[in-house]
Formats: structure tokens, sequence, C-alpha cells
């Protein structure tokens, strides 16, 4: 080698030269995201949204066994609801902060050995700190669940990754009456948080193995916003969950909770509106699909809910099934609805306008809930479970095109943030859905049994026969309480029917937000017809 090529081969002082720089290509996204973290997110999700729904059916029996009182057994309900609450929207914050794979795997953890205590609760003290950091530790998995399922998928299949994580989040809350039914009549009631452990624990190990390393930000913490959102969502969640039972604003815990939520609430958005370092990044509400896709879940929140608050007690109280029996009414909807969602994520979003699909799906639900009103006390199984079919349809074409517009536009790394505000307000429209149907039936069945008082009398030409097909006479001294009862069950089944026409009211008025979204600039997401 002659001199001047040795020369030419060393750099500067006699080292070799450094090999120039590769440039950084971007990671190309998986078009096939590995199975098992699929299915580990969507355990996840269900985790948390399960037991949303689980728990209520073995509230009864928890009553009993903690010899409380009705109104001291809902804070079994109740803690788990606030403390979520105010979690959740801190999702993104917190992903940011601890990273996603860690905030993950510590929340997963928290929530099996909370759950593992909660069934282990000793009186009912012990229930409501063990359910407090049970909604503490379950509150991120559904918005994480979403968004790891979103940067799994490229953009134009969002409509898949979607279908999929609405197995979880819209099927389980439906199938969790009839689990907790069946666990509850044939093991105890502490089996609905045992379930939990086995399936957090298979989504733990397949996080642990397939979920990916996201760097850390160092952050600042906002303290002051984030002690007026803690305050404006809790006490917006302890009105919602505790007005019924205190009278509403003939309560001062009630009205002094509303206050806090007005005034802090109205301070986090006018302090954070401008401000980089908020807790919650204000200008996702600039985007005005975001804005109208959330508002059009917390709707549906309020109809999906309130339905499934209601549907117990319409089969177990009015009906007269027991709590596995009335737990399968809700199976053919869930099954129904998986059907369609699966559908509907894999073909219908590529096939048609996502917002019609939406529009299509209100309508469905409506028309699957309104015959509902006109239900009598004589209706059988397959009368109260098909119209629910319709509705599960309308469901499976709901969310996910929804789902899809609303987070068209939002960049992946406000996915987490995003999805926790997502789910909250999805979370605050079921808290605000069981308020209002609670207060309804209360409220109908008085109007309907004085209505219907009214017109009985000695008089009256159905009071003699309907008296002498139990071998009773007017005069009779059983007659009263046979008639006051009777009276009862025929007011608390006109209240059923005012509040199947009032979730499919709340269904269709859902529909003009929907006008207000912009058709996805991703073609690929939702393809011209």
């Amino acid at each position: 080698m002659s001199p001047a090529k040795r020369a030419g081969a060393k750099g500067p002082r006699g080292k070799p030269p450094s090999p120039p720089p590769r440039a950084r290509l971007p990671e190309p996204h998986p078009e096939r995201p590995p199975i098992p973290l699929v299915i580990a997110v969507v355990l996840t999700a269900v985790l948390e949204v399960l037991d949303m729904t689980i728990v209520n059916v073995a509230i009864p029996n928890m009553l009993g066994a903690f010899a409380a009182t009705p109104d001291q057994i809902t804070w079994v309900l109740t803690s788990y609801i606030v403390a979520a609450a105010v979690v959740m929207p801190l999702t993104g914050y917190l992903s940011s902060w601890l990273g996603r794979r860690r905030l993950l795997l510590f929340a997963i953890t928290g929530f099996v050995v909370s759950s593992a205590l909660c069934g282990m609760a000793w009186n009912l003290e012990s229930m409501v700190v063990f359910r407090l950091a049970q909604g503490v530790f379950g509150a991120p998995l559904v918005p994480l669940s979403q968004g790891i399922l979103l940067d799994a998928f490229p953009r134009e299949r969002h409509g898949q990754a979607l279908a999929i994580f609405g197995l979880g989040i819209m099927v389980a809350p439906v199938i969790g009456p009839a689990l907790g039914g069946y666990l509850t009549e044939t093991y105890s009631w502490r089996t609905v948080f045992y379930i939990n452990i086995p399936i957090g624990l298979i989504a733990l190990l397949l996080s642990v193995g397939y979920l990916p390393r996201r760097p850390i930000k160092e952050l600042k913490t906002d303290w002051v916003g984030l002690g007026l959102l803690v305050l404006a969502v809790g006490a917006l969640q302890y009105v919602l969950d505790q007005g019924q039972m205190r009278d509403w604003f003939n309560s001062k815990a009630i009205v002094a909770g509303t206050i806090i939520a007005i005034f802090a609430g109205g301070a986090f958005f006018l302090r954070g509106w401008n401000r980089p370092g908020n807790i919650i990044d204000l200008s996702l509400l600039k985007d005005r699909n975001f804005v109208a896709g959330t508002l059009a879940i917390t709707a549906y929140g309020v109809s999906l809910f309130g339905w499934m608050a209601i549907m117990p007690l319409f089969s177990q109280r009015l009906l007269g099934y027991p709590p596995a029996t009335a737990g399968t009414l809700f199976i053919p909807r869930g099954i129904v609805s998986a059907i369609t969602l699966a559908i509907t994520g894999s073909i219908l979003i590529r096939m048609f306008d996502a917002r019609h699909l939406v529009i299509a799906g209100l309508v469905m639900t409506a028309m699957g809930t309104l015959p509902m009103a006109y239900f009598s006390l004589y209706v059988d199984f397959w009368g109260i479970a098909t119209p629910g079919m319709l509705a599960g349809i309308g469901s499976g074409l709901f969310f996910v095109p929804l789902t899809a517009v609303a987070f068209a536009s939002i960049p992946k790394a406000q996915y987490d943030e995003a999805s926790g505000v997502y789910s909250l307000m999805r979370g605050i429209g079921g808290s605000a859905g069981i308020a209002v149907v609670s207060w309804l039936f209360v409220r109908q069945t008085q109007i309907h049994f004085n209505e219907l008082t009214a017109h009985i009398t000695p008089y009256n030409r159905d009071v003699v026969p309907y008296l002498g097909q139990h071998g009773l006479t007017p005069t009779s001294p059983e007659a009263a309480p046979l008639i006051v009862h009777e009276i009862g069950r025929q007011a608390q089944m006109l209240a059923f029917n005012d509040i199947f026409w009032f979730i499919a009211m709340v269904t269709l008025a859902i529909i003009p937000l929907i006008f207000l979204m912009k058709r996805p600039e991703k073609v690929s997401l939702v393809p011209a017809h």
C-alpha cells in the first residue's frame, strides 16, 4: 500500500477515521402486532370494566355479611368509582412520568393485589379501603389499553384495533351481571373479586414479555392543577353517586359537593386553557372531532349504564328472577354486540363513512330500547332479550366508528392522555345515567302509584272480580294489602316504561353531535363510497 493510501486510511493523529454516521430510519409500524400483546391489553381493559358491573349483583350478599345498612353498603361501589374517576384523567401524565410499560405493570399488579384483599375483607371499613385502592390502580387500565392498541396498529387499521378493544370495553360490562350472579349463587360473593386474580396474572405475564419500552420524560408536576382536578372530579362523582340516596339538593353535603365541583372545575379550565405545563393538555379540546366524540360517548354512557343499572331491578325486583337467571338476560345482547363490533371494525368501517355508522348505531340502539317502554308484567325472557339484541347491534355499530373519528387527528404522543379524558367522560356519563334512572324510578313510581290509587273504589268494576279470583271481597281484611301490593307492582312497571322511553330519547339526542364531526382526512381509515 502506498504511503498516501496509508495516510489516507487514518484520520488526524493517526487514528482510524470513524465510520460515517448512519441515518436513523424510522421504525416500521408493524402490520401485525404481536397477538399476545393484543390479548394482554384486552384482558387489562376487561379487568377494570368487568369490575364495574360484576360487583353489583353481589351487593345484597355483602349487606348481610357486613351487617351494613343499604346506605352504608353503597360505599362499596362509590369508593371504587370516585377513586377511578379521580385518577383516570391523570393517565397521560403518569404514563409520561413513569413510562407506559412501568405504569401498566404497576397498575395490573396493584389491581390484582387489591382484588385479593377485597375478597378477604373482614368488615365494611376494610372493604371500602381495598375498593379505594382497586379504583386507584384500575383507573389507568382502560386508557392505557386503548392507547397501546392504537399505537400498535397503523392508523388505517384503527378500526380493527378499536373493534378488538371494544370486545372488552363494551361486552364485559354486559356479561358482568351474568358472571357475577353465577359466582355469587354457586360459590360466594367473594369470588367476584377472586376472578380478577387469574385474569390479571395472565395480562401481567403477557405484558411483561411483549409490551415495548418507551422513554421516560422529565416532568414538572403542576400541583395546583392536580389539586383542582381531583377536587372537581371527586366532588362531581360524589354528587352523582350519593345524590339519590341523600335526596339531592335537600342535602347540605350534595349542595357543598356541587359548589366544589363547579368552582374547582371552572378554576381548572380557566387556569389551564393556554398553560403548556397543565396537568392535562387542554389543547385536546381544540380538536372538534375529539370534543364531539367525547360528548357523544358521555351521553351514550348515560343510556348504556342507565339501562344496565335498571335491568337487574326490573328482572329481579319486579319479575322475581333469581340473580343467575337475571344475569343471563344480558348475554344475548353481549354476544350480538361482540359480533357486530368485529364486523364493523374489520369490514364496515372500510366501506362506509364512519359518521353514518355511528348514526345507524344510535338509531338501532333506540329501536331496541323503545319496545321496552311497552313491557308489561307478563313479558317473558325472550320478550326482554330480543329488543336487547337489537340494541346490542346498535352498540357494535356505535363504538368503533365514533372512537376512530374522535381520535383521527390526535397525535400518537397524546393517545394516553386523550384516552384518559375519553374514558373519564364515559365513566361520568355512566355515573350520571345510574343516578338519573335511580331518581326517575323513585319519582315515577310514586307518581303512578298516586294516579292508580285514585281509581280504586268499591264501585270500580275491576276491583270485585280481581278480589274474587283470590276468594276475597272488598270488605275482607286481606283485600286492602293485596290491592296495595298489586298497585305497587303496576306503578313500578309504568315507571320502568318511562325510564326505557327516557333512555331511547337520550340515545337519539346524541345524533346532532355526530353532524359536528368532520370526516377524517385519512381516507384509508374511512374510504369513500
